[in-house]
């Protein structure tokens, strides 16, 4: 079973990459971001005819997160768990088999200590609660955290040190979510550096791998220990108008 995460940025700027990168590759379950897509202009039944069911949660322009599978989705969720009236599509939530999978869009945070800054940390508070919440199904929350873990996981420690995407505080609220029992596919695979999941646009990042890790697939301990491989899709942030993020996967033994 292969499970990716992939921030598209703009679906329909990139729905003929996305068409043709799912019959390349026939991913299980993929879990989109920066979908920047309206419900009602999502591609559902174009992607049914591929053979892949959709959960979506959209708005125009900005944000937005889907879920594709094999499967149908059940017991769609688009929003954390609590009952804050949250406009920001960031999240969404389905029953897949056995699996309650999350594709996730954490806030960028924009400046440390702004507004931004704070909502962003109070919404990975609210997501910590709303995982920790199921217990009944293995769990697989898949996303652009808009964190990197660990000085590994940028490209230049000190240039990033206590900036956006990188502060204790952020690293410290994706260790807290990781710690209600999820664990990093990637990082339990792969120790090196240099694995990095999004390249700004400017300065030719991507060629002189000046890049952040903080697209992730997390699973919950037990499916962890079924997963067999982790790995980055380079080769989707190259060629005409790609997406600034790789896609990141995940494969498991069923």
């Amino acid at each position: 079973m292969k499970i990716v995460s992939w921030n598209i940025n703009s679906l329909r700027k990139r729905q003929d990459r996305l068409f043709d990168w799912l019959e390349a590759i026939k991913p299980d379950i993929v879990c989109l971001q920066e979908t920047k897509c309206p419900d009602d202009q999502f591609p559902a039944l174009a992607l049914q005819a591929v053979g892949y069911r959709s959960a979506y949660h959209g708005e125009k322009s900005y944000n937005g997160v889907a879920i594709l599978a094999k499967r149908e989705p059940r017991d769609v969720r688009p929003s954390l768990c609590d009952e804050v009236v949250d406009p920001q599509a960031r999240v969404i939530a389905a029953t897949i088999g056995h699996l309650r999978v999350f594709s996730i869009y954490a806030p960028n945070g924009q400046a440390v200590g702004s507004p931004a800054y704070e909502y962003k940390l109070n919404w990975y508070r609210r997501l910590r609660d709303c995982v920790a919440n199921e217990k009944s199904l293995d769990v697989i929350v898949c996303g652009d955290f808009n964190v990197a873990p660990e000085d590994i996981d940028v490209y230049d420690p000190d240039l990033w040190r206590g900036a956006i995407m990188a502060s204790e505080s952020e690293r410290a609220a994706f260790r807290e979510l990781c710690k209600i029992g999820l664990r990093d596919t990637l990082r339990t695979h792969h120790k090196e550096g240099e694995l990095y999941t999004w390249w700004d646009y400017q300065m030719r990042a991507f060629e002189k791998k000046r890049g952040l890790r903080i697209d992730a697939v997390l699973a919950s301990e037990k499916l962890a220990t079924k997963c067999i491989a982790a790995g980055i899709d380079r080769e989707m942030r190259k060629g005409k108008e790609p997406s600034d993020h790789a896609p990141v996967w995940a494969e498991f033994v069923e």
